[in-house]
């Protein structure tokens, strides 16, 4: 990692995190089954794109839950319309580099049992035609997602983050190429967590309060959003 002495890049990274508050025990419990009213309402829907960037590396090997990262800029585009929190919609990825270039497989293989090369470029070719325009002439697939929009305060993060969970079981990572979200709806407030099997729980909920809530044939249209209809 290289060290910017740039003075914007400085300023951004000394922001400091809001305290959030802590999960209770009871939480899941009340919470809510479905997100936002019948139709999406102002300021939604927030459309954001980028090249997909490293992130902690947490979403796979501590949660269970793969997260794609959206750039600092990315962010920064719609921080005015968004506040720190889960969020829900639509992703897709487009496939911008070459699949034999990606080495990642799927999110519960042992790191410890690498595939042979061919195996990788099988998986690679496999999961690309499922998700690359480059691969076909069509659009690539959309998926629903919920978006992570903030500083994790479990891992006492310091920098602001973007982390998105396609809900679909991809086998590869997807550093390099192109994501895509069209943010519909918003879940809940960031917290803290004393374990993380607490944090599990949350996130799985969210999971499913996106899925029942994108299930509405009003937030369902926005599969269609321009801007995934583009090559």
């Amino acid at each position: 990692m290289t060290t910017s002495h740039n003075t914007d890049n400085c300023a951004a990274s000394a922001e400091v995190p809001p305290a959030a508050p802590i999960r209770t025990s009871t939480s899941a419990s009340t919470r809510a089954k479905i997100a936002g009213g019948p139709t999406p309402e102002l300021p939604y829907p927030i459309k954001m794109n980028g090249t997909v960037i490293k992130g902690f590396g947490r979403g796979s090997k501590d949660l269970g839950i793969p997260t794609a990262n959206l750039p600092e800029e990315a962010i920064a585009a719609q921080e005015d319309k968004l506040v720190t929190g889960i969020y829900y919609g639509w992703a897709q990825v487009v496939v911008r580099t070459a699949p034999e270039s990606h080495t990642a497989i799927t999110h519960d293989t042992p790191s410890s049992t690498l595939p042979s090369t061919t195996r990788i470029n099988e998986v690679a070719r496999s999961a690309s035609s499922s998700s690359s325009s480059l691969a076909t002439s069509c659009p690539a697939t959309v998926y629903p997602m919920v978006m992570s929009l903030g500083w994790n305060p479990f891992y006492k993060n310091e920098k602001k983050s973007a982390e998105v969970h396609i809900m679909h079981n991809f086998h590869r990572d997807f550093y390099g190429d192109e994501l895509r979200v069209v943010v519909l709806g918003y879940i809940r407030p960031e917290l803290d967590y004393t374990t993380l099997e607490a944090l599990i729980e949350d996130i799985n909920i969210d999971i499913e309060v996106a899925h029942r809530s994108l299930e509405r044939p009003a937030y369902a249209a926005f599969k269609e959003d321009p801007l995934f209809l583009q090559l």
